[in-house]
Order: C-alpha cells, then structure tokens, then sequence
C-alpha cells in the first residue's frame, strides 16, 4: 500500500468532511451536515475524532440564544488529505492502465 494512503482518512465521513472543507475556510456545522447528508450526533463524531488527530479546528460561539459551531482543517489536514488523494488518484490510475491478458 502506498505509504500516502491515510487509513484514518479513508473512513468514508471523514473523508468526506475534509474533502468538503479543502476548499473553504470556516464551515458551519449545519453546512457540513447537510452537504454530507449525516447526522447532528454522527458528524460530532467524526469531527472530535478529526480534531483529535490534529486535522480540524473547531471553533464554537453563542449567536444570541443560538450556539454556532465551525470548523475548518488545519495544514496538518491539509497536508494528510492532499497525500491521501494522491494515494487514492495512483490507485484508480493504475487501474485505468490496460493490463496484457494474463499467460502472453
């Protein structure tokens, strides 16, 4: 396995969440819910785990009664998704490339 492949990131909300916010700024925690199609409780999951493992800042603040949350990636995530999809994008390529039948 190419040593880019992230294992952490390949989980598919995870991937999904910082493939959303590579690239935004700030995203609300709404926006993110909704454009990945997941729950208030699943996507609190995934992004303590994410900002656990360094790759998302979360920024919480009270609008009035309302509590906002925002998050965005850090370089560190960054950094980790951008190897990661290179990892993925070698391996699609290579299976793109036409293989001479097996025994020729």
């Amino acid at each position: 396995m190419d040593a880019r492949f992230d294992e952490f990131l390949h989980v598919p909300a995870r991937l999904s969440i910082v493939a959303l916010l590579a690239p935004a700024g700030w995203a609300e925690f709404g926006f993110i819910r909704d454009s990945i199609g997941t729950s208030d409780s699943a996507l609190s999951k995934q992004i303590t785990a994410l900002a656990n493992a360094g790759y998302v800042t979360v920024r919480k603040r009270r609008d009035g009664a309302v509590r906002r949350t925002h998050v965005q990636l850090t370089l560190q995530g960054r950094e980790a998704f951008q190897r990661h999809a290179a990892a993925l994008e070698q391996i699609v390529a290579a299976a793109r490339t036409p293989q001479p039948p097996a025994g020729v």
